[in-house]
């Protein structure tokens, strides 16, 4: 493993724990999509199912189930705890215009046609979108509080070292999954526009 993919999984650990700390500490969901919440616990769900089959390591393991409960709590959070101050209003984007397409295409294009595949294929594509809920009810608002933005900025910050990662394991491994680096790509053209509407919002 290298240096890019743990500062990767770091970022991405700590964009959600910003989220959380946020939400437990202002006792407010107030600028969060619930909706996308949703989508990152489906893509967290569907993408570790292979726990149950495949021990790679301890630290594998260990941040697939952290990965796995912070978005749960975090849904539980949005929708029951501290639902009196969802945002349900501009939290508004459908997400079937986002979940039939990256179905009909996990099962168009995988790397082999079994349930496991289909759905880590499932959540490789649905991940590179689940954020556009979020960037939605942002761009609608025309606002966005200091702790989510740091929460999005983290959440980049990711996906560009994973661009890293994958580079790296091209040049020392001679690994390429074009499925992930495609998606992988078009997650992080989306943060891109984040940080365009947040300079020009």
């Amino acid at each position: 493993m290298n240096i890019f993919r743990i500062l990767g999984d770091v970022s991405h650990l700590l964009a959600i724990i910003i989220l959380l700390l946020k939400i437990v500490k202002s006792k407010s969901c107030a600028g969060i999509s619930g909706k996308s919440q949703i989508l990152f616990a489906l893509v967290f769900t569907t993408r570790y199912l292979d726990l149950f089959t495949n021990f790679i390591s301890v630290y594998n393991t260990v941040m697939k189930v952290i990965f796995l409960i912070c978005a749960y709590v975090t849904v539980y959070m949005i929708y029951v705890k501290f639902r009196k101050t969802f945002d349900s209003e501009n939290d508004s984007f459908r997400l079937e215009f986002l979940l039939v397409p990256v179905t009909g295409l996990s099962f168009l294009e995988n790397h082999s046609f079994t349930p496991l595949e289909i759905l880590w294929t499932f959540s490789i594509y649905l991940e590179s979108v689940a954020i556009l809920p979020q960037l939605f009810m942002i761009s609608k608002t025309g606002e966005a509080e200091t702790i989510t933005t740091h929460y999005l900025f983290f959440l980049g910050l990711y996906r560009a070292l994973y661009i890293a990662n994958w580079v790296w394991r091209y040049h020392t491994e001679n690994f390429y999954d074009q499925i992930a680096v495609v998606s992988g790509v078009v997650q992080t053209i989306f943060y891109c526009d984040f940080f365009y509407l947040y300079v020009t919002k």
